[in-house]
């Protein structure tokens, strides 16, 4: 028997301009912007909305923006309890031998996810992404098809990968819109920024073998509110840039491929945020994780499980322009059958203008919740039945 769908309907009045804060929220020929790139976009995180767009669909080779989904998979196993951050993780003899960037992690060496994790976002560590990597899914190979699972997923149509690390192979490629759009993804973590967005630091600490760590994203010095995301260069890529930036409620992501050299591209990143800085606002509407309902469960250990934000939502704003109100809507089933796991899908948030949706997320279950066993059902129904019910 189907689940009957209800909708629950807020009427949110917001600050809004009087158009909508979707992909194309600025037509590409009003700036002119990463003329030294061979593609980019510029994006605001909450919304998705496109600020501006060069290129953003044509595939190139990522380099170690790669890692970027990556560790969009590490975050998410701890956000499920499957990875814990104090948990030693064993470098295999494969995962040593990688080249490029790399933390020269030698084979048996262990290492917590927190020392690993930093070797990726600070140091661009391959080894230490591939043992991540076999840590996840028992190989390189394996987690690679969880990375281009999870890009279907979000709806990337510009992306295949062949490896966790962005090292030079045939058919890995994406694009500065899918890039973006990990990031995005990435940034619904807020952990995740202790890391990307720190300079410097240290592992092995204390021991003959202390390895400094300097952040490959020098903006996260030398801008302002800037603190990611991922760089990358190979001979084929150049250079390249997913950054993002946070100044008061507003954080936007910049990504660029192929600037000829680290200057041409740090002087496009700072171009476009500025221009988003100077241009746009955002109000904040939800939090990730804020409460929006309960949701009944089938035989489960627990009789609901709270509906939840997956990630920060707000609208965008042209700075000036007048405010509009928007309606909010919630759409779930009114029972969800047991087992339920954190994160699970089960149900949509939509914000409307005149009938035009803008903005689309998925609302999520906060917590697991197990089915019951018979013994539980049984005790359930005797409480039921001794309390008349009620």
């Amino acid at each position: 028997m189907r689940l009957k769908q209800i909708v629950l309907i807020f009427t949110v009045t917001v600050c809004l301009l009087s158009f909508t804060a979707q992909p194309g929220f600025a037509a590409k020929n009003e700036v002119k912007l990463a003329d030294e790139a061979k593609s980019a976009i510029l994006i605001e995180r909450d919304t998705g909305a496109v600020l501006f767009g060069k290129n953003e669909h044509e595939k190139l080779s990522p380099a170690s923006m790669t890692k970027i989904m990556t560790m969009l998979l590490i975050m998410e196993a701890i956000d499920k309890g499957e990875l814990g951050w104090d948990e030693k993780i064993r470098t295999s003899e494969y995962a040593a031998s990688m080249g490029g960037s790399q933390i020269f992690l030698e084979p048996g060496e262990e290492m917590t996810t927190t020392q690993m994790m930093k070797g990726i976002a600070i140091g661009s560590g391959n080894d230490a992404s591939v043992a991540m990597a076999e840590r996840l899914a028992g190989s390189e190979e394996e987690f690679v098809k969880l990375m281009n699972k999870k890009a279907k997923q979000l709806g990337l149509k510009d992306t295949h990968f062949a490896n966790c690390t962005g090292l030079p192979v045939d058919n890995h490629y994406s694009s500065a819109y899918d890039m973006a759009m990990m990031g995005k993804e990435l940034l619904k973590y807020k952990e995740i920024t202790k890391f990307t967005g720190t300079y410097e630091a240290y592992l092995r600490e204390k021991t003959k073998k202390q390895f400094w760590l300097v952040n490959t994203n020098k903006l996260v010095r030398f801008y302002p509110g800037v603190d990611g995301l991922k760089t990358g260069f190979t001979s084929e890529a150049k250079y390249c840039l997913t950054a993002t930036a946070k100044k008061g409620d507003m954080r936007v992501i910049a990504t660029v491929f192929g600037a000829p050299n680290p200057k041409a591209r740090n002087a496009q990143v700072t171009q476009m945020l500025d221009y988003a800085f100077a241009q746009y606002t955002t109000h904040p509407l939800y939090e990730k994780g804020q409460k929006l309902k309960e949701i009944l469960v089938s035989k489960g250990t627990e009789k609901s499980v709270p509906a939840v934000t997956s990630e920060p939502i707000s609208l965008l704003t042209k700075k000036g322009e007048s405010i509009k109100k928007y309606k909010v809507s919630v759409s779930t089933t009114d029972k969800v059958a047991s087992p339920v796991k954190k994160g699970d899908v089960i149900g949509t948030l939509t914000i409307k203008k005149d009938g035009k949706t803008v903005v689309t997320s998925p609302v999520v279950a906060a917590k697991t919740v197990d089915q019951a066993s018979w013994w539980q059902l049984f005790k359930k129904s005797m409480g039921l039945f001794t309390h008349g019910g009620k």
